[in-house]
């Protein structure tokens, strides 16, 4: 069953809130639906909103291809966030440690991380990390390895392919390297410090690694196994030989749960109490722009996608504003955030399912580039 609903996500919620003209069904459900209707995913959760207050929640489809298949409720149903988990868990988890003064920006990796000794790592720096200016490959075979400490020991054991600052080159390996930065730093997993330092505070209840089997009922697939679909494994082949539990990948949540920690970005570290979990100057050094290398490169922020995103069809669409950042995940999952606009849309699927659309990945990112411009000019229409 498809649901609408208009609520605040805030501790303490009150009264849903009154309609608004252009965040409704008519603009935003014949664009999602087109997504389902051209195979790209079976079922999806779309939620747009400001800092405090959503503007429009839906529900779309079902967890698989299956008319029996279960529903996608918009409230409940949990995805496989895949690389968003490296700007909720691990760029969060950062600038808690950033801000503590635990992790510095500008001093070599290996200052935490001693085993990272290859040839040209001696000046490459958590901030190549962050902005994806390291130099280092896209990704690395890490499931082949015998388990978690060889597998680790494979990424300690890269080199550079480009000299640090010179490009953006997008790569799980940075994010993989941030992780383990954060366990190091924190003295405790990164999704133990994530969750006592980041969801517990926001009330992310719905924003876990490793999901219990008590939980699988209510996660969208994300592949078969024998005919039968597989959820709450996560999807990421590498994330699950690093143990379910890593930077790049490996958390579940719900799309209201991605909208509050938008939210909360959106009010710079603050809770809905005032209270600051990170100071705004924080978030603001985090999410501003701040690698661009131009002639239809993408730009970065720390830890963040910035515009322009580098697509022939682009994930943000083409009206949310140059100081825009966000995230794509590979299982089909995004969130973008205008803050000229005070505006975040979130656009959760479960793409990596049994996709029957021949390019399943331009369809989503067609969609997702036409709610995000949906959203812009309803916003810009009030």
């Amino acid at each position: 069953m498809v649901v609408a609903a208009l609520v605040l996500l805030q501790a303490g919620a009150g009264a849903p809130a009154p309609a608004h003209a252009g965040f409704d069904a008519a603009t935003f459900d014949p664009i999602v639906q087109s997504g389902i209707r051209a195979g790209a995913y079976p079922g999806a959760v779309l939620v747009v909103g400001r800092a405090d207050t959503i503007l429009f929640l839906n529900g779309y489809g079902r967890f698989t291809w299956s008319p029996r298949s279960a529903a996608v409720d918009p409230d409940s149903t949990l995805f496989d966030l895949a690389s968003l988990t490296k700007i909720v868990a691990t760029t969060s988890a950062l600038m808690v440690l950033v801000e503590r003064g635990a992790v510095r920006l500008d001093v070599p990796v290996r200052t935490y991380l001693p085993e990272f000794q290859a040839a040209g790592t001696e000046g490459l720096t958590v901030r190549h990390l962050l902005t994806h200016t390291s130099g280092l490959r896209a990704t690395l075979p890490l499931y082949r390895e015998a388990d978690a400490a060889a597998a680790l020991r494979r990424v300690f054991a890269e080199s550079p392919i480009y000299r640090p600052g010179t490009r953006v080159l997008y790569s799980d390996v940075n994010a993989i390297l941030l992780g383990e930065i954060v366990r190091r730093a924190a003295r405790e997993p990164l999704d133990r410090f994530a969750a006592g330092e980041i969801f517990a505070p926001l009330g992310l209840t719905h924003t876990l690694y490793r999901p219990p089997v008590a939980l699988r009922r209510r996660i969208a697939p994300t592949g078969e196994w024998h005919g039968h679909a597989v959820a709450g494994e996560v999807n990421d082949r590498n994330a699950a030989r690093l143990g379910s539990v890593a930077g790049h990948a490996g958390l579940f949540a719900s799309a209201p749960d991605v909208a509050r920690f938008a939210q909360w970005i959106l009010h710079e570290g603050a809770l809905p109490d005032g209270r600051h979990v990170v100071r705004s100057e924080t978030v603001r050094l985090f999410t501003t722009k701040a690698a661009d290398f131009g002639h239809g490169t993408e730009a970065r922020a720390l830890g963040w996608q910035a515009v322009p995103t580098g697509e022939t069809v682009s994930s943000a669409g083409t009206e949310f504003g140059p100081r825009s950042f966000g995230h794509t995940g590979w299982t089909g999952t995004s969130l973008w955030i205008d803050p000229d606009r005070g505006l975040f849309v979130v656009l959760l699927t479960n793409r990596a399912f049994a996709p029957r659309a021949r390019r399943s990945f331009t369809v989503l990112k067609e969609v997702r580039g036409r709610v995000a411009d949906a959203a812009a000019q309803a916003s810009d229409a009030r």
